[in-house]
């Protein structure tokens, strides 16, 4: 069978036109790998809503239904974000029926434990991808999501002694179920992507990894080689490198943001923009997690901007 390219048409695309700079532009839904979803090029992420308090609702509904304008309809979440809460409030959401349930792309994650009041069996911060685990993380975010179903289901890092037949059997059941559609991995180096797939006869449609102009450790890991190899997007955490881009007073984020700034007027854009503009140059997919409404615009309006190649370059080498 002849692996599908990134390139190739399949189906009906579905556009959302955005205005940027007072112009309209498609947002395209893409392949994520060659075996699919579709999903946005750029991904909304509750990664860092670490607390959910009594005007957390609110604010969600407010992030999501400005993602939804900016044509972003994938969301990604994990069963310990926001002390475990905010699997249920997006469920809330989506009860509300304010937007269809088949219209979103829903990411959900488990294996890493953290200490809570509402699991007082953990300790400390540990791995945890049991089989057993694996399944009542599931059934908890399904219930929590008001949803039948998970698009992509992720493993949240990599367990090393986990029992890795028992925890690809637990995969394969909860796919087979249609409970979950897609598997995926987070924060796995080559090895350890290499690894979990020898044990699984279905496919890893994702890796999440920590990647953005501050961090180009991906880069010369190999760990973006190998996931465009396994016909993969990549998809960059942190695209902004949590506000150090424009904020940080380090040496490098300084240097970078020295080179942004001579380089952006170009292209009319601001910094941040021209600095996912360098991540989608690459093929990966911004993961969003910023509440701050003006930095989701100016990632969504990277996806404007033709990154000249020695531009690229320029930007790549003051990172390192």
């Amino acid at each position: 069978m002849i692996a599908k390219t990134f390139s190739m048409v399949i189906g009906k695309a579905i556009y959302f036109f955005i205005i940027v700079r007072n112009k309209y532009f498609a947002m395209e839904k893409i392949y994520l790998s060659d075996a699919g979803p579709k999903v946005s090029p750029a991904i909304y992420g509750f990664y860092r809503w670490n607390e959910v308090g009594s005007e957390t609702s609110a604010e969600m509904e407010k992030i999501v239904n400005l993602c939804l304008d900016l044509g972003i309809n994938t969301f990604d979440h994990a069963d310990i974000y926001g002390d475990y809460g905010v699997e249920e409030l997006f469920g809330d959401l989506i009860a509300k029926k304010s937007f269809k349930r088949e219209d979103i792309v829903l990411f959900t994650k488990c294996g890493l434990r953290t200490p809570s009041t509402k699991h007082p069996e953990v300790r400390l911060d540990h791995l945890d991808t049991s089989a057993k685990h694996i399944i009542d993380s599931v059934e908890n975010s399904l219930k929590k999501l008001k949803t039948d179903y998970i698009d992509i289901f992720l493993l949240n890092h990599l367990d090393p002694i986990a029992n890795l037949e028992e925890t690809a059997s637990a995969l394969l059941k909860l796919k087979t179920s249609g409970k979950v559609k897609n598997i995926g991995i987070t924060n796995f180096s080559v090895f350890e992507h290499q690894l979990l797939a020898s044990y699984l006869n279905i496919p890893i449609v994702t890796n999440h990894i920590e990647l953005n102009l501050l961090n180009t450790t991906a880069l010369d890991s190999g760990q973006i080689d190998y996931i465009k190899q396994r016909y993969m997007r990549p998809l960059a955490s942190a695209p902004l490198a949590e506000g150090r881009i424009a904020n940080g007073t380090d040496a490098l984020a300084t240097k970078v943001r020295a080179k942004l700034e001579k380089i952006a007027p170009k292209y009319n854009v601001d910094i941040e923009s021209l600095a996912v503009a360098w991540l989608v140059k690459l093929g990966a997919l911004p993961l969003i997690g910023t509440k701050n409404e003006q930095r989701i615009r100016n990632i969504v309006a990277s996806f404007s901007i033709d990154l000249d190649r020695q531009d690229w370059y320029e930007l790549y080498q003051a990172g390192k």
